[in-house]
C-alpha cells in the first residue's frame, strides 16, 4: 500500500523506474532528521557522507567565495534531492545547506546508498542523470553570470523560483517561500541596491508586487520576455 513517503520518492529522479516494492525497501533504509530554521544540515567542505531528500520545509544552498562572500546557489523545496555528490566517494560538500524554515529530511548514508546501488542497478543510471543535471545547472548559472545583463539574470531567477514554489493567488503567482532581496542579489550575482532598483521599476510597471520577504508575479509573460531578452514586454492590462 502506497504511503506519502513512497509517493515522495516516486517524484524524485534518483528513484524513477523502480517498483513500489523496491521503493519500500529503499525507504526502510532511510533515516529522518529535523532542523530548526537557521540551523545547518551540513557545511561547505564537510566530508560528503549523506544524500538527502527534503520532505518538509525549505533549504538554502550557499557557497562561500574565495574572499568569504556568501552566494546563494539554490533554494530547495519539498520533493527535491540534494547532496547527490555523496554518491561519489572521498569528496566534500561544495556548498552549505541551511534550513530556511522548520525542516524535515530523509537521508541515506553513503555506505547505505552504495549498497542499494549494488542491489538496484537502476539507481546507478538515475544517479548519473541527477549529477549530470546538477552540472548543467551550474554551467548555465556560470554562463548567465558571465554573459547576461543583471535584469535578465534576475528575471530568470525569479521565474526559476516561481517554477519551484509558485502558488496562484488573486494577486498573481506568489513565490511561496521566505525570500529577501539580498537572497535574490546573491543568486543573481549582483548587489542589493541593484536588485532593489530593478524590483522597484518592475513594481512601477505593474509586473510584480513586493513586500518583506514576499514577491508576487503579476505578469509572468512579461518576466519571460525580460528573461529571454524579447522586445515585447506587455503590462498587466495587455
Amino acid at each position: 500500500m502506497t504511503t506519502p513517503q513512497i509517493d515522495l520518492l516516486k517524484k524524485i529522479e534518483l528513484f524513477h523506474s523502480l517498483s513500489e516494492a523496491d521503493l519500500v525497501t529503499i525507504l526502510s533504509e532511510a533515516r529522518w532528521l529535523s532542523f530548526e530554521e537557521g540551523s545547518f544540515v551540513f557545511h561547505q567542505d564537510d566530508p560528503a557522507e549523506r544524500v538527502f531528500v527534503l520532505a518538509r520545509g525549505r533549504v538554502k544552498l550557499y557557497q562561500l567565495s574565495g574572499d568569504g562572500q556568501q552566494v546563494l546557489m539554490r533554494m530547495l523545496t519539498p520533493g527535491m534531492i540534494f547532496a547527490a555528490i555523496s554518491l561519489v566517494e572521498d569528496v566534500v560538500y561544495p556548498v552549505s545547506a541551511q534550513a530556511a524554515a522548520p525542516t524535515q529530511v530523509l537521508y541515506w548514508s553513503q555506505a547505505t546508498l552504495l549498497a542499494l546501488v549494488q542491489r538496484f542497478p537502476r539507481l546507478a543510471l538515475n544517479a548519473t542523470k541527477v549529477l549530470a543535471g546538477h552540472v548543467r545547472e551550474f554551467q548555465n548559472r556560470y554562463r548567465e553570470l558571465a554573459t547576461e545583463r543583471v535584469e535578465r539574470r534576475l528575471a530568470r531567477n525569479v521565474l526559476r523560483l516561481a517554477g519551484q514554489t509558485g502558488r496562484k493567488t488573486e494577486e498573481g503567482i506568489l513565490l511561496d517561500l521566505p525570500l529577501t532581496r539580498q537572497d535574490l542579489a546573491e543568486m543573481s550575482g549582483t548587489t542589493l541596491f541593484t536588485v532593489s532598483r530593478i524590483l522597484s521599476r518592475w513594481e512601477d510597471q505593474g509586473l510584480v508586487l513586493t513586500g518583506r520577504e514576499r514577491l508576487v508575479i503579476r505578469v509572468p509573460h512579461s518576466l519571460v520576455s525580460i528573461a529571454e531578452d524579447l522586445p515585447d514586454r506587455p503590462g498587466p492590462d495587455s
